[in-house]
């Protein structure tokens, strides 16, 4: 008769331990491009957002949208030193709401890699818990430099257009597997070493996009209007 052959212990132990190790690297390499993925969706939403901005002007005197973000609608405190500009906002629609005329799909306002928040990036002692996304929550990922609208300020009128944050991504945590920044962050003094990690997408004022670190951010956040 004849003898037909198994695999032995060994030789399966063998294979699973082959197994295990193309796995190891494969799964990294998988999620890197999963990640980077992403993170050109984000790249694209905030450009055809930046095209929505530019017909939106087209047909309101060359002036950015009349709109809000959810940091402002949901904590205006953060507004608290500029009254004039707080007692504005009860007033004003969401900047989905005012784009979406000149939107072609309400997906441009979602950043695919958008896990949510526990508080503001730029305000780590205000909480901000969306879950399980920004825009699950608000129906938008991206923030807003809203001071342009407040100012009523043009395209043209701003001095350093390629410099200027328009929109940008709600928290930089989304794009570097880090986890979201807390208030206990803030408390132990732990935020601003965490948020060196974080990156960000931007849609800078003559509608281009770029992916900056927290210090890019912040340094758009500080050129003046």
């Amino acid at each position: 008769m004849k003898k037909e052959r198994a695999f032995t212990l060994i030789e399966i132990l063998v294979v699973m331990a082959i197994l295990a190790i193309i796995a190891a690297i494969l799964f990294p390499v998988f999620s890197r491009a999963k990640a980077a993925a992403k993170k050109t969706a984000c790249i694209s939403n905030l450009k055809q957002m930046g095209q929505a901005i530019l017909m939106y002007m087209g047909d309101n005197d060359d002036i950015f949208p009349n709109a809000i973000d959810a940091a402002d609608r949901y904590r205006p405190e953060i507004w608290a030193g500029m009254p004039e500009f707080m007692a504005q906002i009860p007033y004003m629609p969401m900047m989905n709401e005012a784009l979406w005329p000149y939107a072609k799909d309400k997906a441009i306002f979602r950043c695919p890699a958008d896990s949510g928040s526990e508080v503001l990036d730029t305000h780590p002692f205000l909480t901000f818990p969306t879950s399980p996304s920004m825009y699950n929550t608000y129906g938008m990922s991206y923030m807003y430099r809203t001071e342009i609208t407040f100012r009523r300020f043009s395209q043209t009128a701003l001095q350093s257009l390629a410099e200027v944050n328009v929109l940008f991504d709600g928290s930089g945590h989304w794009h570097e597997g880090e986890r979201a920044l807390t208030e206990q962050d803030f408390f132990n003094g732990e935020a601003p070493d965490k948020r060196r990690k974080f990156r960000y997408n931007i849609l800078y004022g003559d509608m281009h996009v770029k992916s900056v670190r927290f210090d890019g951010l912040d340094a758009a956040w500080n050129t003046p209007l």
